[in-house]
């Protein structure tokens, strides 16, 4: 969907799914922040339309998403999801019920997650300066591990058997590189890390390897270095400086930038783009950190993370100078002191969304 304007100024769509956990309390947040930035800066409008899909409608209806959904989706410019996941409904059914029903049907198979130490606060790596950690994971998101090829059979026998099948395309393979090395080359650095394990998965991570090697020929100015899954885990805690931009299938990216964040300071700062790169669909932005039903409704569930989210989103609809000064707002709040439990401080969810808003109206004297 093309943004409309409205009163001279750009209005961009935005399909609200707080989902579950604590993703209502992060997306209330998120555009409490959001709302204060274009009521500040005045130069783009957002219009969000709030979907009610989440793990309690499913319980009541059966689904996650009603008959026609995601053709209603379709029609925003984005999409800012919450988290999904309850603890009486199992895992794979959520997963699959809501935020993977979207991003598959979308195509949205660049999963961005980028990372660093923000000012006033701290890695726990105690060698770790301010500008050492400064990561972008690029995710391949639409195969590979989670291409939910697979099955059963002889349920409950002692010889039951389960298949899970990684499907690595060369498509897929090279859609994804492509869309790394143009983010490496976009960056100061222009580096980028290919992880891969084809020492033992030696059939689809060779092709990862292969198609790797070729798209990097179209990419001279940016360099390519390659570590396996499990050495890269020692790097990114030993030489965090060493690495800039990184790509890496669909589960080893899960579980690295899962690492990343916690790295940088707490997985409750860590942003996600699903991006379809072609634009055919709406991307979808969402906080890393899942439903959390740990601290659902206790007031401190950090949102940060949705506040990045939400730069991230601002980005990716052209909004770039909206995006840099949303972001420059959090950092300044947590330059200050102003943290949530999980960084070390004792703000409330609310505590640090006020702290952001004031800092955002600072703007309009500037």
């Amino acid at each position: 969907m093309s943004p409309s304007v409205a009163s001279g100024n750009r209005t961009y769509s935005i399909a609200s799914i707080p989902a579950d956990g604590i993703g209502p309390e992060v997306i209330s947040a998120g555009i409490t922040v959001l709302s204060a930035l274009t009521e500040t800066l005045k130069t783009f409008n957002l219009d969000f339309t709030n979907y009610d899909w989440s793990s309690e409608t499913y319980k009541k209806t059966g689904k996650y998403i009603p008959d026609g959904g995601l053709e209603d989706l379709k029609k925003h410019d984005a999409i800012f999801f919450g988290a999904v996941g309850a603890p009486d409904v199992p895992d794979h059914i959520s997963l699959w019920g809501l935020r993977l029903a979207i991003c598959q049907t979308f195509q949205q198979y660049a999963n961005v997650r980028p990372t660093r130490v923000f000012r006033g606060t701290e890695s726990p790596l105690r060698n770790c300066k301010h500008g050492d950690l400064d990561w972008v994971i690029v995710r391949e998101n639409s195969e590979g591990e989670y291409a939910g090829q697979g099955g059963r059979s002889h349920i409950g026998k002692p010889w039951e058997v389960a298949t899970e099948v990684a499907i690595f395309s060369r498509h897929g393979v090279e859609r994804i590189m492509r869309f790394a090395f143009e983010t490496a080359q976009k960056r100061p650095r222009k580096l980028l890390t290919v992880v891969t394990k084809s020492n033992a998965q030696r059939n689809g991570l060779v092709l990862w390897d292969e198609v790797a090697q070729a798209v990097a020929k179209e990419f001279p100015d940016v360099t390519m270095d390659k570590m396996l899954v499990d050495a890269m885990t020692t790097r990114m805690v030993l030489k965090p400086e060493s690495l800039d931009t990184i790509v890496a299938t669909n589960l080893h990216a899960d579980i690295l930038s899962d690492l990343a964040a916690s790295l940088a300071g707490s997985i409750g700062i860590a942003p996600t783009s699903n991006l379809d790169p072609t634009r055919e669909y709406p991307s979808m932005f969402e906080p890393i950190h899942g439903s959390a039903f740990d601290i659902t409704g206790m007031g401190i569930s950090n949102p940060v993370a949705t506040f990045w989210t939400a730069a991230e989103m601002l980005a990716w609809l052209g909004e770039a100078d909206a995006s840099k000064k949303l972001l420059d707002c959090v950092e300044a709040v947590c330059e200050r002191g102003i943290l949530t439990r999980d960084l070390g401080g004792q703000a409330t969810t609310v505590q640090v969304t006020e702290a952001v808003v004031a800092e955002i109206q600072k703007l309009a004297t500037q």
